[in-house]
Protein backbone atom coordinates (compact mmCIF):
# COMPACT_ATOMS: atom_id res chain seq x y z
CA UNK A 1 0.00 0.00 0.00
CA UNK A 2 1.13 3.54 -0.79
CA UNK A 3 0.19 6.51 1.39
CA UNK A 4 0.82 10.14 0.41
CA UNK A 5 -0.06 13.06 2.67
CA UNK A 6 0.53 16.81 2.32
CA UNK A 7 3.05 16.40 -0.49
CA UNK A 8 4.61 19.64 -1.73
CA UNK A 9 7.28 20.55 -4.27
CA UNK A 10 8.18 24.06 -5.45
CA UNK A 11 10.44 25.14 -8.29
CA UNK A 12 11.14 28.73 -7.42
CA UNK A 13 7.78 30.47 -7.12
CA UNK A 14 5.97 27.68 -8.95
CA UNK A 15 4.10 25.11 -6.82
CA UNK A 16 4.45 21.99 -8.99
CA UNK A 17 2.82 19.85 -6.27
CA UNK A 18 0.79 21.66 -3.64
CA UNK A 19 -0.60 19.59 -0.77
CA UNK A 20 -1.36 16.28 -2.50
CA UNK A 21 -3.06 13.54 -0.45
CA UNK A 22 -4.12 10.08 -1.64
CA UNK A 23 -3.78 6.36 -0.92
CA UNK A 24 -3.13 3.49 -3.32
CA UNK A 25 -4.58 0.27 -1.84
CA UNK A 26 -3.30 -3.26 -2.44
CA UNK A 27 -5.25 -5.34 -4.93
CA UNK A 28 -6.38 -2.33 -6.92
CA UNK A 29 -5.28 -0.30 -9.93
CA UNK A 30 -5.19 3.43 -9.25
CA UNK A 31 -4.89 5.89 -12.12
CA UNK A 32 -3.14 9.23 -11.64
CA UNK A 33 -4.54 11.62 -14.24
CA UNK A 34 -4.03 15.25 -15.08
CA UNK A 35 -3.24 17.68 -17.88
CA UNK A 36 0.36 18.19 -18.99
CA UNK A 37 2.24 20.04 -16.28
CA UNK A 38 -0.30 19.12 -13.60
CA UNK A 39 2.30 17.51 -11.30
CA UNK A 40 1.83 13.80 -12.05
CA UNK A 41 5.41 12.94 -12.97
CA UNK A 42 6.80 15.16 -10.21
CA UNK A 43 4.63 13.30 -7.69
CA UNK A 44 5.84 9.93 -8.99
CA UNK A 45 9.48 11.04 -8.97
CA UNK A 46 9.22 12.09 -5.33
CA UNK A 47 7.54 8.81 -4.45
CA UNK A 48 10.27 6.66 -5.94
CA UNK A 49 13.07 8.82 -4.56
CA UNK A 50 14.41 10.54 -7.68
CA UNK A 51 13.40 13.93 -6.28
CA UNK A 52 13.09 15.16 -2.70
CA UNK A 53 9.84 16.71 -1.54
CA UNK A 54 9.74 20.10 0.20
CA UNK A 55 7.08 18.91 2.63
CA UNK A 56 4.83 15.96 3.16
CA UNK A 57 4.83 12.31 4.10
CA UNK A 58 5.07 9.25 1.86
CA UNK A 59 4.97 5.58 2.87
CA UNK A 60 5.33 2.37 0.89
CA UNK A 61 4.12 -0.65 2.88
CA UNK A 62 4.69 1.41 6.02
CA UNK A 63 8.25 2.42 5.08
CA UNK A 64 8.93 6.16 5.13
CA UNK A 65 10.21 7.19 1.69
CA UNK A 66 12.25 10.15 3.02
CA UNK A 67 13.76 8.42 6.06
CA UNK A 68 14.45 5.08 4.37
CA UNK A 69 14.49 5.63 0.59
CA UNK A 70 16.28 2.34 -0.16
CA UNK A 71 13.85 0.38 1.98
CA UNK A 72 10.93 1.95 0.13
CA UNK A 73 12.53 1.45 -3.28
CA UNK A 74 13.07 -2.24 -2.55
CA UNK A 75 9.28 -2.57 -2.24
CA UNK A 76 8.57 -0.88 -5.57
CA UNK A 77 8.85 -1.72 -9.24
CA UNK A 78 9.23 1.47 -11.23
CA UNK A 79 8.64 2.22 -14.89
CA UNK A 80 9.71 5.89 -15.14
CA UNK A 81 8.89 8.34 -17.90
CA UNK A 82 12.51 8.11 -19.07
CA UNK A 83 13.31 4.44 -19.79
CA UNK A 84 17.09 4.88 -19.36
CA UNK A 85 18.46 1.63 -20.81
CA UNK A 86 22.14 0.72 -21.05
CA UNK A 87 22.77 0.49 -24.82
CA UNK A 88 25.49 -2.20 -24.65
CA UNK A 89 23.47 -4.59 -22.47
CA UNK A 90 21.00 -7.05 -23.95
CA UNK A 91 17.40 -7.15 -22.79
CA UNK A 92 18.15 -10.30 -20.77
CA UNK A 93 21.23 -8.71 -19.21
CA UNK A 94 19.16 -5.71 -18.11
CA UNK A 95 16.73 -7.98 -16.27
CA UNK A 96 19.54 -10.00 -14.70
CA UNK A 97 21.44 -6.90 -13.59
CA UNK A 98 18.43 -5.27 -11.94
CA UNK A 99 17.36 -8.55 -10.36
CA UNK A 100 20.79 -8.85 -8.77
CA UNK A 101 20.63 -5.25 -7.56
CA UNK A 102 17.44 -6.23 -5.72
CA UNK A 103 19.10 -9.28 -4.16
CA UNK A 104 17.62 -11.93 -6.46
CA UNK A 105 20.08 -14.45 -7.89
CA UNK A 106 20.61 -17.96 -9.15
CA UNK A 107 17.90 -20.22 -10.52
CA UNK A 108 15.11 -18.11 -9.04
CA UNK A 109 16.28 -15.06 -10.99
CA UNK A 110 16.68 -16.97 -14.25
CA UNK A 111 13.17 -18.41 -13.89
CA UNK A 112 11.74 -14.92 -13.39
CA UNK A 113 13.67 -13.60 -16.38
CA UNK A 114 12.41 -16.38 -18.64
CA UNK A 115 8.84 -15.79 -17.50
CA UNK A 116 9.01 -12.04 -18.12
CA UNK A 117 10.56 -12.55 -21.56
CA UNK A 118 7.64 -14.82 -22.39
CA UNK A 119 4.92 -12.62 -20.86
CA UNK A 120 6.26 -9.44 -22.50
CA UNK A 121 6.82 -11.14 -25.86
CA UNK A 122 10.54 -10.34 -25.86
CA UNK A 123 11.75 -13.65 -27.29
CA UNK A 124 12.99 -12.03 -30.48
CA UNK A 125 14.94 -9.28 -28.71
CA UNK A 126 16.01 -10.97 -25.45
CA UNK A 127 19.64 -11.46 -26.47
CA UNK A 128 20.09 -8.32 -28.55
CA UNK A 129 21.79 -5.20 -27.26
CA UNK A 130 19.22 -2.51 -26.58
CA UNK A 131 21.00 0.11 -28.68
CA UNK A 132 18.71 0.81 -31.62
CA UNK A 133 15.59 -0.65 -29.99
CA UNK A 134 12.25 0.88 -30.93
CA UNK A 135 10.30 2.83 -28.33
CA UNK A 136 7.98 -0.13 -27.79
CA UNK A 137 10.90 -2.53 -27.32
CA UNK A 138 12.47 -0.15 -24.82
CA UNK A 139 9.23 -0.02 -22.83
CA UNK A 140 9.10 -3.82 -22.65
CA UNK A 141 12.66 -4.06 -21.32
CA UNK A 142 12.07 -1.26 -18.80
CA UNK A 143 8.89 -2.95 -17.57
CA UNK A 144 10.60 -6.32 -17.24
CA UNK A 145 13.36 -4.61 -15.29
CA UNK A 146 10.75 -3.07 -12.96
CA UNK A 147 9.04 -6.40 -12.28
CA UNK A 148 12.00 -8.79 -12.06
CA UNK A 149 12.16 -8.71 -8.24
CA UNK A 150 8.39 -9.34 -7.93
CA UNK A 151 7.58 -6.09 -6.07
CA UNK A 152 4.32 -5.59 -4.19
CA UNK A 153 3.98 -1.98 -5.38
CA UNK A 154 4.26 -1.03 -9.04
CA UNK A 155 4.53 2.53 -10.40
CA UNK A 156 3.97 2.96 -14.13
CA UNK A 157 4.42 6.33 -15.84
CA UNK A 158 2.68 6.22 -19.25
CA UNK A 159 3.25 2.44 -19.56
CA UNK A 160 1.76 2.02 -23.06
CA UNK A 161 3.60 4.95 -24.62
CA UNK A 162 5.16 3.65 -27.84
CA UNK A 163 3.53 0.23 -27.75
CA UNK A 164 1.63 -1.20 -30.70
CA UNK A 165 -1.85 -2.71 -30.37
CA UNK A 166 -0.60 -6.14 -29.29
CA UNK A 167 1.92 -4.63 -26.89
CA UNK A 168 -0.82 -2.49 -25.34
CA UNK A 169 -3.06 -5.53 -24.93
CA UNK A 170 -0.20 -7.44 -23.28
CA UNK A 171 0.45 -4.52 -20.92
CA UNK A 172 -3.20 -4.43 -19.87
CA UNK A 173 -3.15 -8.18 -19.24
CA UNK A 174 -0.07 -7.84 -17.03
CA UNK A 175 -1.65 -5.00 -15.05
CA UNK A 176 -4.79 -7.07 -14.48
CA UNK A 177 -2.66 -10.03 -13.37
CA UNK A 178 -0.86 -7.82 -10.86
CA UNK A 179 -4.18 -6.64 -9.47
CA UNK A 180 -5.43 -10.23 -9.21
CA UNK A 181 -2.24 -11.11 -7.32
CA UNK A 182 -3.07 -8.44 -4.73
CA UNK A 183 -0.42 -5.95 -5.80
CA UNK A 184 -0.67 -2.19 -5.47
CA UNK A 185 -0.58 -0.58 -8.93
CA UNK A 186 -0.33 3.16 -9.58
CA UNK A 187 -0.09 4.39 -13.14
CA UNK A 188 -0.40 7.63 -15.05
CA UNK A 189 -1.97 7.78 -18.48
CA UNK A 190 -3.56 10.19 -20.93
CA UNK A 191 -5.59 7.45 -22.60
CA UNK A 192 -9.12 7.40 -21.22
CA UNK A 193 -9.93 4.04 -22.80
CA UNK A 194 -7.04 2.58 -20.82
CA UNK A 195 -8.17 4.24 -17.61
CA UNK A 196 -11.75 3.07 -18.07
CA UNK A 197 -10.64 -0.50 -18.77
CA UNK A 198 -8.20 -0.84 -15.88
CA UNK A 199 -8.78 1.53 -12.97
CA UNK A 200 -10.57 0.72 -9.73
CA UNK A 201 -9.82 4.23 -8.46
CA UNK A 202 -8.81 7.46 -10.15
CA UNK A 203 -6.95 10.45 -8.71
CA UNK A 204 -7.14 13.62 -10.81
CA UNK A 205 -4.51 16.31 -10.29
CA UNK A 206 -4.55 19.78 -11.81
CA UNK A 207 -2.17 22.68 -11.17
CA UNK A 208 -0.44 20.63 -8.48
CA UNK A 209 -3.58 19.87 -6.45
CA UNK A 210 -6.00 16.97 -6.22
CA UNK A 211 -9.29 18.13 -7.73
CA UNK A 212 -11.15 14.80 -7.55
CA UNK A 213 -10.65 11.17 -6.58
CA UNK A 214 -12.76 8.06 -6.27
CA UNK A 215 -14.08 5.21 -8.38
CA UNK A 216 -14.88 5.88 -12.06
CA UNK A 217 -18.55 5.88 -11.07
CA UNK A 218 -17.86 8.47 -8.36
CA UNK A 219 -16.20 10.80 -10.86
CA UNK A 220 -19.02 10.47 -13.35
CA UNK A 221 -21.51 11.36 -10.62
CA UNK A 222 -19.43 14.32 -9.39
CA UNK A 223 -19.06 15.74 -12.89
CA UNK A 224 -22.56 14.98 -14.15
CA UNK A 225 -21.21 13.31 -17.29
CA UNK A 226 -21.55 9.87 -18.88
CA UNK A 227 -17.93 9.41 -20.01
CA UNK A 228 -14.63 9.64 -18.18
CA UNK A 229 -13.21 11.92 -20.85
CA UNK A 230 -15.97 14.48 -20.31
CA UNK A 231 -15.67 14.08 -16.54
CA UNK A 232 -11.90 14.66 -16.73
CA UNK A 233 -12.31 17.83 -18.79
CA UNK A 234 -14.89 19.24 -16.39
CA UNK A 235 -13.15 18.31 -13.15
CA UNK A 236 -9.79 19.73 -14.26
CA UNK A 237 -11.42 22.93 -15.51
CA UNK A 238 -10.02 22.50 -19.01
CA UNK A 239 -13.39 23.25 -20.60
CA UNK A 240 -13.49 26.66 -18.88
CA UNK A 241 -9.97 27.52 -20.06
CA UNK A 242 -10.70 26.61 -23.68
CA UNK A 243 -14.03 28.44 -23.99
Amino acid sequence: MIHIEGLQKHFGAVAAVDGVDFDVPDGQVTGLLGPNGAGKTTTLRMLYGLMRCDRGHMEVDGVDVVRDPQGAQARMGILPDSRGLYPRLTAREHLRYFGQLHGVDGASLETRIDRLIHDLDMGGIADRRTEGFSQGERVKVALGRALVHDPNNVLLDEPTNGLDVMGTRAMRTIIRQMRAAGKCVLFSSHIMQEVSALCDRIVIISAGRIVAQGTPEDLLEQSGHDTLEDAFVTLTGIDEVTR
